[in-house]
Parts: C-alpha cells; structure tokens; sequence
C-alpha cells in the first residue's frame, strides 16, 4: 500500500464508522437491546472509529517518510484488526451468534502489533 491508498482506506473505514455507529442507534436500536448487545456493538463502532484516525496517522507519516517501510505493515495490520475485531463484533451483536466473538481476540492481536509495528518504524529515526 502506497501512503495516498491507506489514507483513503482510513478514510472509508471512518465513514463506515460514523454510518454504521449511526444506522446501529437508530434502526438497529431495538434489535440491539432485545438481545442485549448495545454495549458490543457500540464497542465495535469505537474501535473502527478510533484505528481509522490511526490509519490516517499512518498515512500521513508514510507520505512524508516512504522509506519508513514498516508502516506499510503497521497499516495492514491495523486494516486486518478492524476488519476482524469489529468486523465480528458487528457479526455477534446482529446474528447473535456467539462463535463470531471468538474472532475478535485475533483482531486485536493485529490492532496491537500494528501499535507494535509502528514502535519499530520510528525507532532510531525519531530523536
């Protein structure tokens, strides 16, 4: 991934974020709290919100400083955290199928080794 398209992704990802956060409040609302999963699904949104402002860090750091190739990494691993820990929050919070929740720990597995992985991008090149 280039610095523009992982700006991009942040991009959508955070549109994503806003738009499902807002259809889950609204015409989600009473599927929601029937089965007791507001506070997941909310959680899911959060995550998805929070690592696409991370990813737009990412982006921007990698357009300014392309030969700091470990971002690409951090990126992916951050695009595979939200895809697979909110991804199956949204998953169990709708179907009410509880086997989606066992993704989620991997997800944020990834979510952390982006985190990891941009330590190890700056490091010795930032002062």
């Amino acid at each position: 991934m280039k610095g523009r398209q992982i700006i991009q992704l942040a991009a959508v990802f955070g549109a994503l974020s806003v738009a499902i956060g807002a259809f889950g409040a609204h015409s989600l609302q009473e599927v929601l709290e029937e089965s007791g999963r507001t506070e997941t699904f909310q959680t899911a949104v959060s995550y998805q919100f929070f690592h696409s402002l991370l990813l737009v860090a990412v982006g921007i750091t990698y357009v300014v400083k392309p030969h700091w190739k470990k971002l690409r990494w951090a990126a992916l691993f951050i695009v595979i955290g939200i895809l697979f820990f909110s991804g199956s929050l949204y998953a169990l919070s709708l179907t009410g199928i509880s086997r989606f929740g066992a993704v989620a720990p991997f997800g944020g597995l990834s979510l952390i080794l982006g985190w990891m992985t941009i330590i190890f991008a700056v490091k010795k090149r930032v002062q």
